[in-house]
């Protein structure tokens, strides 16, 4: 029997503070978009709610702690590249501890960034989660064109 087509899941965080800024990072190093400004991000492991993923990514990435009910789930994009994956998008405005660039061999940058005037240099179907957070659009595609 043919094993069944698997999809590669993520969860990216748009970390919002109270002047309608969110937090990128630039990605280093890493083999994928680097030069380019993301959010908190990573795989979802095996037997790891989406939620739970995120939290552990702010964790990992910003030395931060999100509590369950402080984070929410704001978007969804099938994006296709060299493989096939979904995208989760969550936001959260309230966390506990200081940012720090917790991974700096994988990040050169971290910083505050007005949610309406991002860096030219976005990756790209980022770009597009974060216009449709702000424009009210739950779920997109990207790359299939």
């Amino acid at each position: 029997m043919a094993d069944r087509f698997k999809l590669i899941p993520e969860a990216h965080v748009f970390l919002m503070n109270g002047n309608d800024e969110v937090l990128l990072l630039r990605r280093y190093n890493t083999g994928y978009g680097d030069g380019k400004y993301s959010v908190i991000a990573g795989h979802i492991d095996g037997n790891e709610e989406v939620r739970s993923a995120a939290i552990r990514e702010a964790r990992e990435e910003a030395g931060i702690e999100i509590r369950l009910s402080d984070i929410e789930v704001v978007g969804v994009i099938h994006r296709k590249d060299e493989d096939e994956r979904v995208a989760f998008f969550l936001a959260a405005s309230r966390w506990s501890g200081n940012i720090v660039n917790a991974e700096p061999h994988r990040c050169d940058d971290l910083s505050w960034h007005s949610i309406r005037d991002l860096p030219p240099n976005m990756v790209p179907y980022v770009r597009r989660a974060i216009e449709n957070y702000l424009n009210g659009r739950f779920y997109d595609s990207f790359g299939w064109d």
